[in-house]
């Protein structure tokens, strides 16, 4: 498995990060946003982060356009989570994505947020060939989320 993480700035931390998941938590999406909140794989404890749902083909997935992050270690783990906006839940269970299978995800994914993400693909974007998405796969987990409520 890869180990690749591209960790947040300051600004992105402290500024976007903190901006996002307060108008989120007060039921005001930003472009799709959602506060994800998943039980910590060591202290049990909920961890929230703002992310961005995608649905394709009727199925809904998280993307980790910064790579192997701590949300996706507690996701493993905890084996769901829930999505929050404003006062509204979403709890769900989530199934990894295997590598072989994320290229069509990554491009759909890049196609609606590469203004917001594209910097953490090295280059790859929504029209690359599947053979350069593959070769980037292992660097961002993609779950399949399954709303359980």
């Amino acid at each position: 498995m890869s180990t690749h993480v591209k960790k947040p700035g300051w600004f992105t931390v402290n500024v976007l990060n903190r901006l996002v998941a307060w108008l989120t938590r007060r039921g005001l999406s930003v472009r799709g946003s959602r506060v994800l909140a998943v039980r910590g794989r060591k202290s049990g404890q909920w961890r929230t982060t703002p992310v961005n749902p995608m649905t394709l083909d009727g199925a809904r997935y998280l993307v980790a356009p910064r790579g192997h992050v701590q949300w996706t270690h507690n996701m493993r783990v905890a084996g769901g989570g829930e999505l929050r906006l404003g006062k509204d839940v979403e709890v769900f269970t989530a199934t990894e994505v295997a590598d072989d299978d994320k290229p069509p995800l990554l491009r759909a994914y890049l196609k609606r947020w590469k203004a917001e993400v594209g910097v953490f693909f090295d280059g790859v974007g929504p029209g690359s060939s599947d053979e350069e998405l593959r070769r980037i796969a292992s660097d961002h987990p993609v779950f399949r989320i399954t709303v359980t409520n």
